[in-house]
């Protein structure tokens, strides 16, 4: 895994462009003056090809032709001044530098060509991810809001997790879920429950109806794309949260999903005891087919969800992530922070590669805001 990918992206150290092209320029002047300073039956000017061949490794076609240019003038005076300079051998090494500046330049040529087109398809790729999975804002209601993605793959800002939020009448509800599968082969899935729930999240009156409406989104789909060979493999597990304006509780369904940590202003860590529901896909259920859990949310709480990419990331020794552990000693975090903090202890314990998607949001009510504010 890339570990910044993910929405955050991490500066790498590297030369300057200025310090690169110093390098083959320095390896001519002292291939040229040591080859005037040794005897004449020792001969290095042929290792002079190395100062174009290295350029073409980092700069354009133009100046991996100067660097060529200089070679072949370095080689020249070499010749000059032992006096060889019009003999066969010094005038086969200065066509020779040549020749291989000429391919040198049409191999940079080819690979800015390349580089272009790639550029191209990565630009198109990351507005089509972006455009998927929206970022969530940073407050919605009275909530302050932070999230996290890692994508599993290189390459790639999403995969087969996802978190939505959407502002409804009386309060805001949340969604965040896992397909079945990883990265960018699980995007379709995604795609659909994400865009299921944006419309259902304002058409259904109770929560039970929205997990029903989203099951019976997914079922569909996977009625019609599913694949013979899959056929009741793919599914997909889901937290709904639900946060009323007028009270100071979360209701929830966990259709398959983990649940969240609550944790306290005081350091207190709580995991909700949820009833389990059938993951979204299984089959077609109706309302009465989804528990609603209910628990206490007060100001200066910080409610954590993720999927198990966080908690089943393991180690060299193989050991899980322990989450609940490492979230407990930052309980004086604020949501953006105690991610950026989980974030950078998780690349630690994984050494930087994640056996799946991981997506993490923080939601935290400040003491100083109001539960009936409304926007």
């Amino acid at each position: 895994m890339n570990a910044e990918h993910g929405w955050v992206g991490v500066r790498q150290p590297g030369w300057s462009g200025r310090a690169l092209l110093l390098m083959p320029v320095v390896l001519i002047v002292v291939i040229t003056v040591v080859d005037l300073l040794v005897p004449e039956d020792v001969h290095l000017g042929p290792l002079l090809v190395i100062a174009p061949a290295l350029t073409a490794s980092f700069a354009g076609p133009w100046t991996t032709g100067l660097i060529g240019v200089l070679s072949m003038a370095a080689q020249a005076a070499i010749g000059w001044h032992f006096g060889m300079l019009s003999s066969r051998n010094v005038l086969a090494q200065i066509l020779a530098l040549g020749v291989l500046t000429a391919l040198c330049a049409l191999f940079c040529v080819r690979r800015e060509r390349r580089r272009r087109q790639l550029a191209q398809v990565r630009s198109v790729a990351e507005a089509a991810q972006h455009g998927l999975l929206w970022p969530l804002p940073e407050r919605i209601g009275p909530l302050r809001i932070a999230c996290l993605y890692m994508a599993a793959e290189d390459e790639a800002q999403i995969g087969g997790d996802l978190y939505a939020a959407a502002r409804v009448p009386g309060g805001v509800r949340l969604m965040i879920g896992d397909v079945r599968g990883k990265g960018l082969s699980a995007i379709g899935e995604s795609a659909l429950l994400l865009g299921a729930f944006r419309e259902a999240a304002h058409r259904n009156a109770t929560l039970p109806d929205l997990a029903s409406t989203l099951g019976q989104s997914v079922t569909r789909y996977l009625a019609e794309f599913e694949p013979a060979t899959e056929a009741g493999e793919r599914f997909a597990t889901a937290l709904l949260l639900e946060l009323p304006d007028d009270d100071l509780v979360i209701r929830m369904i966990s259709c398959g999903h983990p649940p969240p940590l609550l944790l306290s202003p005081d350091g207190l860590l709580t995991v909700p005891a949820l009833h389990p529901s059938p993951p979204l896909g299984i089959a077609e259920a109706g309302p009465d087919a989804f528990a609603i859990d209910a628990t206490a949310f007060r100001p200066g709480d910080t409610l954590l969800l993720y999927t198990d990419g966080v908690i089943e990331a393991r180690d060299a020794r193989g050991r899980f992530y322990p989450l609940e552990t490492r979230v407990a000693q930052w309980h004086k975090a604020g949501p953006e922070s105690l991610l950026h903090h989980i974030r950078h202890d998780l690349i630690a314990h994984t050494r930087g590669r994640l056996n799946d998607d991981a997506a993490l949001v923080a939601l935290h009510l400040h003491p100083d805001d109001q539960r009936h504010r409304r926007h």
